[in-house]
Parts: structure tokens; C-alpha cells; sequence
């Protein structure tokens, strides 16, 4: 790439960047969605009114608290359709049942209901501490507090987990929870953010447990993505998806002087450049793992070949000729069952040098996701927290 060549990118990188981000900006500030704020609670009837019913439990000092139906999920503002009560019940027994973390959700109408006036943060500890959410010995335990009317948030953690946790759970609130809450999303924004606190907690996104590192990363990638917008994503992407494609096209086809002499060289058509190509290089292209390019100079007569790999190509590089001509098949030894691993074999085949190689790999076991495990469960493991956690309001 010459200096003028550098130049030319380096302005055209700017002016997409520049573009993309006033689009987005404008069209994050033309969507934005207006904030409506119910002045009273609901009337309308509970969806299941005998474990809807909010309940009240009196400590021992006599303050009032929620009390619990579920050890899961208690919605008593019905923020929740049915539906993804479910999907969120669902991913706090999967998370129980792999690590023995207890997370628990819980929605009130507001912390007056239960005479309380103080901070989120007291109310929530003290609940945490009055149900004993976590195990006793670890205390792993988490709960999540929404107050609807308070417009408030609370992730209680329980004394296991060390101070530097509650930025990490600053930051699944910030991020997780209250974009939505703040459009009044609450569905989502329950499902999103109870998400991101698994994940937070564990590791691991709700049904990604058996998903292997690159699976996982794209997960998180295309959870980022929405979390975005697809549509205010598309105006930065496609643009400078665009230019990426241009680039290359142009840094590939532009005109360029002999390194040797000075004079511009001339690209060869494709049968031309098959007389400058080895035998390797040739099947390289006919399994469109690799593209050659053909430069010649007429004064001097110099040649250079450059080489463009796919980015989607099936093949790899062959450890003994080099060339990406190497295919991978699989066949599976024994199947994997719930109670024991399986094995499958993995074959190496070039298809230029002939060199073949293969492995034994173990198939993991496969997850028992009909066990009763935590579904079973009924009660808390006597868990205590001092106060650590992190919350917001909207």
C-alpha cells in the first residue's frame, strides 16, 4: 500500500464513521420511545389470583415483608406473561441444578405496600436475609428486587461473593435491566437482564451449558447485537460493511508499480496465471480455499503472485505440504448417553500430498434436562447477605 493509498483509506474510514454515527444518534434520538408511567396499580384481576397474591410475613423486630409462593419466580405485579415466567423459572432451575446457585426474582407493587420507607437496598437485604435465598455454607445466593411504582431495582448477593461483585452486578443493571424498564419494557427487560445475571453469576447463558467456546461467543455476540437494535445496528453496519468489501476490492485490483523497475505492472487473466501456479497452488483454487493474483512487468519482466485465502473455505493448512488443502471428517465410535461419554474418531486428509492423520475425541455426557433437581425444590438453603449488590431506578 503506497502513502496515497493510506491516505484514501484513512479519510474514507473517517467520513463512514462519521456518517454512521450521526445516523445512528439521529435515529436513536427520533425512536427514542416516550416513558409512560401508570399513576396507581393495576385493577384488573391477577393472572393465577391464589399464588398471585401478594403476601406479607412479619419478622421478628415486626416489620413487614414479602412472603413467597415459589422459590423461583413471584410476580406479584404480573410484569411477567405466563410464558416467560416459564422461560425465566426454567433458566434459574437449569443455573441451580448445574453450579447450586439459588436466584430468585422477585416483583412488588412498591416497598410502601409493606410499611417500608427507607432505601431499595435495606428492603431487599432484609428479604434476602428473611428467606435465607443461597446455601448456608457458600452463600451464593442471588435475588432480584423490582419495585414497579418505586421505580426501583435491587440485585441482593449474597456473602460469598466479594465486594468487587457489585460492579459486576452495577453493570448487568445498568446494561441488563434499565434500557428496557425505562421503555417500559418490563418483559423483555426481565428476560434480557435475568439473562445477563446468569450469565454474570455462572459464566454461561441460560441454555448454552453444553455449547462449546465459539458457540458461546457467538451467543453473546448476537445477544449484544440486539441488545443494539438491529435496525439502528444495520445503519453503522452495512455502511461500513460496505467499505470493508470496497477495501479490499480495491486494494487488491489497484494499479501498482514494479518494486524492481518503477513501470506499472499488468494483471494476468485466470487461464494466464495458471502457467505461474504450482501443482498445490492450482487445486488450492479449484477448492476455492485460496485465490491467486498474477502480477507481471512487461519492462522488466518481474512476477509477483499474491495470495488471498477464503474466509469461508472448509479447508485448512496441511502440516506437511502447507497448503490448505486438508479436509476433516468425523465419525462417531459410541454415542454419548446422560451416564457415560461417547467417542468419535477425527480424520486428516490432504488432498495434494496424500498425508492422512486422525484422533480419538471423547463426546461429552449428555445434560439430563428432565431430572427433577431444582424443580423440586421448595424452600431456600438458609443463605444471608450484608447488604452487597447493586442497583438503579428508571
Amino acid at each position: 500500500m503506497t502513502s496515497r493509498d493510506f491516505r484514501v483509506a484513512m479519510i474514507i474510514v473517517a467520513a463512514v464513521v462519521f456518517v454512521g454515527w450521526a445516523i445512528g444518534y439521529g435515529v436513536g434520538v427520533l425512536t427514542k420511545p416516550a416513558t409512560v408511567v401508570e399513576p396507581a396499580p393495576p385493577t384488573q384481576p391477577l393472572k393465577s389470583e391464589h399464588r398471585k397474591r401478594p403476601t406479607k410475613i412479619i419478622t421478628a423486630t415486626g416489620a413487614q415483608l414479602p412472603g413467597y409462593s415459589d422459590v423461583y419466580v413471584n410476580d406479584y405485579v404480573d410484569l411477567l406473561t405466563d410464558e416467560a415466567e416459564e422461560r425465566i423459572r426454567a433458566k434459574f432451575i437449569e443455573l441451580y441444578d448445574r453450579t447450586g446457585v439459588e436466584m430468585t426474582l422477585l416483583t412488588i407493587q412498591d416497598m410502601g405496600f409493606y410499611g417500608h420507607s427507607g432505601d431499595i437496598r435495606t428492603f431487599a437485604t432484609a428479604t434476602f436475609n428473611e428467606w435465607g435465598v443461597g446455601n448456608a455454607t457458600r452463600n451464593d445466593g442471588v435475588l432480584i428486587l423490582i419495585s414497579r411504582y418505586d421505580r426501583e431495582m435491587w440485585i441482593a448477593l449474597g456473602d460469598g461473593y466479594d465486594s468487587s461483585w457489585d460492579a459486576r452486578m452495577q453493570r448487568v443493571v445498568d446494561n441488563g435491566f434499565l434500557p428496557w424498564f425505562r421503555a417500559d419494557q418490563y418483559d423483555a427487560g426481565l428476560e434480557k437482564g435475568t439473562d445477563e445475571t446468569v450469565r454474570e453469576v455462572s459464566g454461561v447463558y441460560p441454555g448454552q451449558w453444553d455449547a462449546g467456546s465459539f458457540q458461546q461467543g457467538i451467543s453473546w455476540l448476537w445477544r449484544k447485537i440486539q441488545a443494539v437494535g438491529h435496525g439502528l445496528l444495520a445503519l453503522v453496519l452495512v455502511p461500513i460493511g460496505g467499505f470493508v468489501w470496497w477495501l479490499r476490492k480495491y486494494m487488491r485490483n489497484r494499479p501498482r508499480p514494479c518494486t524492481h523497475c518503477g513501470a506499472m505492472m499488468e494483471r494476468a487473466g485466470e487461464q494466464a496465471e495458471d502457467a505461474h501456479l504450482d501443482g498445490g497452488q492450482q487445486l488450492e483454487e479449484y477448492l476455492k480455499s485460496v485465490d491467486y493474483d498474477v502480477w507481471h512487468c512487461r519492462s522488466c519482466g518481474h512476477m509477483d503472485i499474491n495470495r488471498y485465502r477464503s474466509w469461508f473455505s472448509g479447508y485448512g493448512a496441511c502440516p506437511q505440504c502447507n497448503y490448505r488443502t486438508l479436509s476433516t471428517t468425523s465419525t462417531v465410535l459410541s454415542a454419548a448417553t446422560k451416564s457415560s461419554t461417547g467417542r468419535k474418531r477425527v480424520d486428516y486428509d490432504c488432498q495434494h500430498c496424500g498425508y492422512h492423520d486422525s484422533e480419538v475425541r471423547t463426546i461429552p455426557k449428555l445434560s439430563d434436562s428432565s431430572g427433577s433437581g431444582g424443580s423440586s425444590r421448595s424452600s431456600f438453603g438458609g443463605g444471608s447477605s450484608s447488604g452487597g449488590g447493586a442497583g438503579g431506578s428508571w
